[in-house]
């Protein structure tokens, strides 16, 4: 055995900076866990603070149009504003993309912290007085979510998830649901505002009517990503939708143990998003031979 006193200097050089590294490294991991519980915190005070501003707005709201089929809210205005405020008083630093007043649109840099904000997604529902809708609030760096919030303001449901800590409602830990068969499968797509009636969207919701046990378009894509982590639902499709809808939401599928690609099956791509989500890989492969081959616009 050798005492300390004989270990040459070198090696005890070493093995100092081999405690320091180890020790600096653990103060990193503690730093980012803590920041990541800030980032969720704040998500969901935001999301409900949206989640307030939608249901004070409850027919007194004034609807304009943002494009054919396309509405916009005094309601999506006055949620985003609430949301912004919460955020940018404690993180002025961060960038901001939202739904409406989007004022930074540019594919923030690989370490860019961004807050990605939908105020209102399913407005249509929310001006006819359907009962489907909700608040999207997420942090991503780069292309990366950190964490992500989905607020149901009618039911009081608060869908959160962190990076590596798993997805949650109302305290309750979330799971994608058992079902590998289409048969089986509850299923559901997003379709856009407009839709050709030759649409490769609508060939797609054709062939899963065909197979699945049931198809859905329920107007709110926040929400449809939030179910198929509660295994409400069991694979969720779209094309034409944007990283507003979906930040929060393809968190959440993951860390309940989902599965989300791209729509054709590739890499999913958070600031060009298109994408096939479902409880797990079997259903998921399934899922693509049932749809249409994609081709990214």
């Amino acid at each position: 055995m050798t005492c300390c006193g004989c270990v040459p200097a070198t090696v005890r050089l070493k093995l100092q900076w081999h405690a320091l590294s180890h020790g600096f490294i653990a103060i990193l991991n503690d730093t980012h866990k803590s920041a990541v519980d800030g980032w969720l915190t704040t998500c969901e005070e935001a999301a409900r603070a949206g989640g307030q501003e939608l249901l004070a707005w409850q027919g007194r709201f004034q609807t304009r149009k943002k494009g054919v089929s396309d509405l916009v809210t005094d309601a999506d205005l006055a949620s985003q504003d609430a949301i912004r405020r919460i955020i940018t008083a404690r993180f002025p630093e961060h960038a901001f993309v939202g739904e409406e007043r989007n004022v930074e649109s540019l594919i923030p840099g690989n370490d860019q912290l961004t807050w990605i904000v939908d105020p209102l997604d399913g407005t249509t529902n929310y001006v006819h007085g359907y009962p489907n809708f909700a608040v999207s609030v997420a942090i991503a760096r780069g292309s990366n979510v950190q964490a992500g919030v989905i607020f149901d303001p009618l039911r009081d449901q608060c869908f959160v998830a962190a990076a590596g800590k798993g997805a949650w409602c109302n305290g309750s830990r979330l799971k994608t649901s058992d079902v590998t068969d289409v048969a089986e499968a509850l299923v559901a797509v997003s379709l856009p505002a407009h839709v050709r009636r030759d649409a490769a969207d609508l060939l797609d919701f054709i062939e899963a009517v065909q197979v699945a046990q049931a198809v859905r378009r329920s107007g709110s894509a926040a929400l449809n990503l939030a179910h198929v982590a509660s295994g409400a639902l069991d694979a969720f499709w779209a094309t034409r939708i944007h990283a507003w809808d979906v930040a929060a939401g393809v968190l959440l599928i993951r860390e309940a143990g989902g599965i989300v690609t791209g729509r054709g099956g590739g890499p999913f791509d958070l600031w060009n998003p298109h994408f096939l989500a479902a409880a797990g890989p079997q259903l998921h492969a399934e899922m693509l031979k049932v749809l249409t081959e994609f081709s990214p616009r």
